[in-house]
């Protein structure tokens, strides 16, 4: 199942996509796509929901963030064997954590906006898994049935903000629009295998970033048993994965107003968003 939130910002409604990828109205079913949804006896009366039976939603309609009430964002850094490579570092022994403001947030196709100062703005296309029911030191073989399901993360970074100050990465990567999540919440019975999926980006319609999740140095459930070592993992939690190579920090090349980015992973969708320069 694919469940999305649609409208206006701060008024958006809970919807699934049906089987010719158009989107249905949900709210007469749920108030919203939240955490509390994700209980196993909720998450399968929707699934047993005709699609057809929902109204049709207009095909020109924003897609906001596809779930709501997220309580924390974990990132990991250098989990790609290759994008680790490229930037001359030695694969990490643990995962390198780090996190991103909530406030960062955004709907999967909004303006990514350059904040005051930025001048090496750069894209990270990744897969991000959303916890279901709570994880406190589960085991790594147990871990993927605490994951709810699967989305596409673009973890925008402002490069100088991040690495050329005190060394604090939260700085440089939870600008408002940093975030971009979606555009669907598919469930985790629609990916069987989170470690066996293309992801992809492009910039100006140049593909900057193709790799598969099968790279990754730590995988998903690892990573969930991992962080549920150190604190307990609640639904509406976020994990944000890591990158493969192709970023622009190693490209010399970073964002500009007018550029447009476009990335996917397989089974979860695309984004797209145009960068825009600070306006007051």
């Amino acid at each position: 199942m694919k469940l999305v939130r649609f409208g206006e910002p701060g008024a958006e409604r809970p919807g699934l996509v049906d089987k010719d990828g158009r989107i249905r109205d949900l709210a007469a079913h749920v108030q919203d796509i939240a955490p509390d949804l994700f209980a196993p006896p909720i998450l399968d009366r929707l699934k047993a929901i005709d699609p057809e039976s929902l109204p049709l939603i207009s095909e020109n309609v924003r897609l906001g963030v596809p779930v709501a009430g997220i309580r924390d964002i974990f990132a990991i850094g250098l989990n790609y064997c290759d994008h680790a490579a490229e930037a001359g570092m030695a694969l990490p022994g643990e995962p390198v954590l780090f996190s991103k403001a909530t406030g960062s947030l955004s709907g999967p196709n909004d303006p990514v906006v350059l904040p005051p100062g930025a001048v090496k703005g750069d894209w990270e296309v990744e897969l991000a898994c959303v916890i279901g029911t709570a994880a406190h030191h589960v085991q790594e073989s147990e871990a993927l049935a605490h994951v709810a399901g699967y989305l596409i993360c673009n973890d925008v970074s402002e490069r100088a903000f991040q690495l050329e100050g005190t060394g604090q990465w939260i700085k440089g990567k939870s600008a408002d629009s940093f975030c971009p999540l979606g555009p669907w919440l598919v469930t985790a019975d629609e990916v069987p295998d989170p470690q066996n999926l293309k992801l992809w980006l492009d910039l100006n319609g140049e593909r900057m970033q193709d790799g598969n999740s099968a790279d990754m140095v730590f995988g998903v459930a690892f990573l969930i048993s991992y962080l549920s070592r150190f604190l307990t993992l609640k639904p509406g939690d976020v994990i944000t994965t890591g990158t493969p190579a192709g970023v622009g920090m190693k490209r010399g090349r970073y964002l500009r107003s007018g550029d447009v980015m476009t990335l996917g992973v397989e089974r979860l969708g695309v984004q797209r968003q145009e960068v825009r320069a600070y306006s007051a």
